[in-house]
C-alpha cells in the first residue's frame, strides 16, 4: 500500500512534468517555424515580383510563386495541418489572383522600341556583322610601336633594376678576404688537377684523400662564386660608360661579367695588388671586343675599331683646343697619316641609316622618300621606247625576211645581245663577206626617206 501511494503521488508530478516538455516542444516548433515563414514571405514577394518581367517568362513566373507560397501561407496561419489540401487552394486561389493583376498591369503598359543608333546606321553591313577587309589606321599603328618601345624600355629598366637589387645583397670585400678567397681558389684548382692526373695515370688513391680533394674542389669552387658576386656591381659602374654605342645596357652588363669570370681565374694574389684594379682591364677588355663584333651593322675588325676611337678622341681633344672642327691636314698630323686615310676612316666610322626612319615632326614622312632611284624608267621614256619598237618593227616588215633578220641579229634588236658577221653567216649558211654585203644593202634601204622618216622623229 506504501508503494501505491508513493507511486499515486509521483505520478501528478510526472504528468506536469510530461505537459511541460511537451509545451516546451510546441514552443521550439513554433520558433523553428517562424523563420520559415519569414522565407516563405520574402520568396511569396520576390515571386510577384518575377511576374513584372516580360512575357516570355509569365507562366512560369506564374507558377512558382503559387507553388512556394502555399506551404508558406499555411504555417503562417498556424491552424491545424498545413498539408490539408482546403488551405492549400485557399493560398492558391490568391496568389493566382495577385499574379493576373500584375499580368494587366504589364498588357497595359506600350511597348516602347528603342530607335537603332545613327552610328551603328552608318556602318556597313560587314562591319555590323564583324566581317569585312581590315583597315590599317597609321596613326593607331603608329601609338602601338610608340607603346610597345616604351613598354620595352620599362621592361629593360625593371630588368636593370632587379638586378642591381639581387646584387646589391652581396657585401663588399676587402682585401684580406680577397686574399683569402684567391687561396681557396688556388687551392681547388690544385685539387682538381691532383684528381686529374690521377685519374689519368691510374693512381689509386684513398677513399679519405678523394673525398678531401673532392671538398676542397667544391670550396674552391664556392670561393670562386663569392668572388664573382661580390664584384658585379663593378661591371655595372664600368658599362655605364659604354651606355649609347649600339649594345643595349644588360647585354654590356653581360659581356663585362665574362670578362670577370676572366679576372678570377687569372688572378694572381701574391702581386700585392687589389682584385678589382686588376679585373677592370679584363671587363673593359670584354666589353671593347663585344662592341666592336655586335653594335654595328656591318662588321669592323678590332684593329680598325681602335684606329676609330683614336682618331675620334683626337678629334675630341683638337675641338675644345682650337674652339673648331678639326681638318682632315690637322688630324693627319696628329695622328701621323695622310690625309686621304683619315678621310677613310671617317668614312669607315658612318653609321648605316635605315631608309625607314621617319623625318619630320609628324613622322609621316620616310628617308626612302626622299632618295632618288636612278634606275627608275620615267613612264614618258616608256611609252617613246614602245612606239619606237613598234615603227621599227613595221620599217622591218618593208624588207625581205632574210635582211630583216640580218639586221635583227647584227644590232640585238631581239634579246639586246649583238651578233658578229661569223655568227650570223653560220646561222644562214654563208661567208662573213656574204652578211657584210646583205647589211650593207639592207642599211641603204633604211636610209631610204620613205623609210627613215618615221625613225627620224625619235632622235630629236
Amino acid at each position: 500500500m506504501a508503494a501505491a501511494e508513493t507511486a499515486t503521488r509521483r505520478s501528478p508530478s510526472t504528468a506536469s512534468a510530461a505537459k511541460t516538455t511537451k509545451t516546451a516542444s510546441v514552443a521550439g516548433k513554433t520558433d523553428a517555424e517562424e523563420p520559415a515563414t519569414a522565407g516563405a514571405k520574402a520568396k511569396a514577394s520576390a515571386g510577384r515580383k518575377t511576374a513584372a518581367k516580360p512575357r516570355a517568362a509569365k507562366k512560369t513566373a506564374t507558377k512558382a510563386p503559387a507553388a512556394k507560397a502555399s506551404p508558406a501561407t499555411a504555417k503562417k496561419s498556424g491552424e491545424g495541418d498545413p498539408d490539408e489540401p482546403g488551405e492549400l487552394e485557399d493560398v492558391q486561389l490568391e496568389d493566382l489572383e495577385d499574379l493576373e493583376a500584375d499580368d494587366a498591369e504589364l498588357v497595359d503598359e506600350p511597348v516602347v522600341e528603342e530607335e537603332p543608333d545613327e552610328e551603328e546606321e552608318k556602318l556597313p553591313k560587314d562591319a555590323k556583322e564583324g566581317g569585312g577587309d581590315f583597315v590599317w589606321d597609321e596613326e593607331e599603328s603608329e601609338a602601338l610601336r610608340q607603346a610597345r618601345k616604351d613598354a620595352e624600355l620599362t621592361a629593360s629598366a625593371d630588368s636593370v633594376r632587379a638586378y642591381l637589387k639581387q646584387i646589391g645583397k652581396v657585401a663588399l670585400l676587402n682585401a684580406e678576404e680577397e686574399v683569402e678567397l684567391a687561396k681557396r681558389i688556388e687551392a681547388g684548382l690544385y685539387a682538381a688537377e691532383r684528381v686529374r692526373k690521377a685519374e689519368e695515370e691510374s693512381e689509386k688513391l684513398t677513399p679519405q684523400m678523394r673525398r678531401d680533394l673532392r671538398w676542397i674542389v667544391r670550396d674552391g669552387e664556392r670561393a670562386k662564386n663569392h668572388l664573382l658576386e661580390a664584384n658585379l656591381r663593378l661591371v655595372v659602374s664600368l658599362a655605364k660608360r659604354y651606355t649609347g654605342r649600339g649594345m643595349a645596357f644588360l647585354d654590356l652588363i653581360q659581356e663585362g661579367n665574362l670578362g670577370l669570370i676572366r679576372a678570377v681565374e687569372k688572378f694572381d694574389y701574391t702581386k700585392g695588388y687589389k682584385f678589382s684594379t686588376y679585373a677592370t682591364w679584363w671587363i673593359r677588355q670584354a666589353i671593347t671586343r663585344a662592341m666592336a663584333d655586335q653594335a654595328r651593322t656591318i662588321r669592323i675588325p678590332v684593329h680598325m675599331v681602335e684606329v676609330i676611337n683614336k682618331l675620334g678622341r683626337i678629334q675630341r681633344e683638337l675641338l675644345q683646343d682650337l674652339g673648331r672642327e678639326p681638318t682632315p691636314e690637322e688630324l693627319a698630323k696628329e695622328m701621323d697619316i695622310t690625309p686621304e686615310k683619315v678621310l677613310e676612316i671617317q668614312q669607315y666610322a658612318r653609321e648605316p641609316i635605315s631608309l625607314d626612319q621617319t623625318i619630320g615632326d609628324e613622322g609621316d614622312s620616310q628617308l626612302g622618300d626622299f632618295i632618288e632611284d636612278s634606275e627608275a624608267v620615267v613612264a614618258v621614256d616608256a611609252v617613246s621606247f614602245t612606239l619606237l619598237q613598234d615603227q621599227l618593227q613595221s620599217v622591218l616588215a618593208t624588207l625581205s625576211e632574210r635582211e630583216a633578220g640580218v639586221v635583227r641579229l647584227r644590232f640585238g634588236l631581239t634579246d639586246g645581245q649583238p651578233r658578229t658577221l661569223d655568227e650570223i653567216g653560220q646561222v644562214y649558211g654563208v661567208t662573213r663577206e656574204r652578211i657584210r654585203q646583205i647589211e650593207s644593202k639592207t642599211m641603204s634601204k633604211l636610209r631610204h626617206p620613205s623609210r627613215s622618216q618615221v625613225l627620224r622623229d625619235y632622235l630629236e
